[in-house]
């Protein structure tokens, strides 16, 4: 059998397939890092089973989370598929499931709200917080909050290949009109950069940083993601159903649904 090599060609290709298959920019980004990080451990060595399993135990001896290490295996599997080195998978770790959520890493809505007062300064960062935690919107999602989206009141989302409709509640709705205008920002995306570009997580990540200290929240708490499960959590304690909520959150399974409100 001719021996199997990782080569930087194979990885190119790997990517132009993941965008055919419409991943995000976000998680194309993801898995070309996971499998680089493999293509450094194996070097010039032959790829098989062995030498995977090998690269698993390396990550577990290296700290990772059992969760990181499982997603890290899961971006390798897509690559060996993708290569027909099917007989090189391994096996993802198994562990127990939580049923509840680290104090720790839980943003509560005193600290959403300390996050608005530390925010006041700043509108536009200050009405992105209140947008993603009023609606439960993915980060990428909000290039799809336009100015002609909001006059009708409706956001139409396409994610995933799934495509769904959210709804603003009118007190942010009229925000975003208003935010808009002083913006003179007259039609398409509203959330942009100072060179007009959308705003992506890593924009919106290291601004929200830059509030922990004056919203006295810790930094493990204040990521976009946290505020997408605080309106799930919120949403759930309301209405206590959990297949809109899924519906609303553009999640396929409630399974996924279930660990946002845990």
């Amino acid at each position: 059998m001719t021996e199997r090599i990782l080569e930087e060609p194979m990885l190119q290709r790997f990517a132009v397939y993941l965008q055919s298959e419409e991943k995000s920019p976000v998680t194309v980004e993801k898995y070309l890092r996971d499998v680089r990080r493999f293509a450094d451990f194996s070097g010039r060595c032959g790829i098989t089973r062995e030498l995977v399993i090998a690269y698993k135990q390396n990550l577990i001896t290296s700290g990772y989370s059992v969760a990181s290490v499982n997603s890290m295996l899961a971006s390798l599997s897509s690559l060996l598929r993708f290569l027909g080195w099917t007989d090189c998978q391994v096996k993802s770790l198994r562990r127990q499931r939580q049923v509840y959520c680290a104090p720790e890493k839980e943003l509560t809505r005193e600290e959403y709200l300390r996050l608005l007062q530390a925010s006041n300064d700043r509108p536009q960062l200050n009405l992105l917080l209140q947008t993603i935690c009023g609606t439960g919107i993915r980060i990428s999602e909000l290039k799809y909050f336009t100015v002609e989206a909001v006059e009708r009141g409706e956001v139409v989302i396409q994610c995933k290949n799934k495509t769904r409709n959210v709804l603003l509640p009118s007190k942010l709705r009229k925000r975003l009109q208003r935010f808009a205008k002083s913006q003179q920002i007259d039609r398409g995306t509203i959330f942009v950069t100072r060179t007009g570009r959308p705003l992506n997580r890593s924009n919106v990540w290291a601004q929200m940083k830059k509030l922990c200290e004056k919203a006295c929240v810790s930094e493990s708490k204040v990521f976009p993601h946290n505020l997408r499960k605080l309106f799930a959590r919120t949403y759930y304690n309301m209405v206590h159903d959990i297949a809109k909520l899924a519906d609303m959150l553009g999640h396929s399974s409630i399974d996924t649904t279930r660990i946002y409100i845990m």
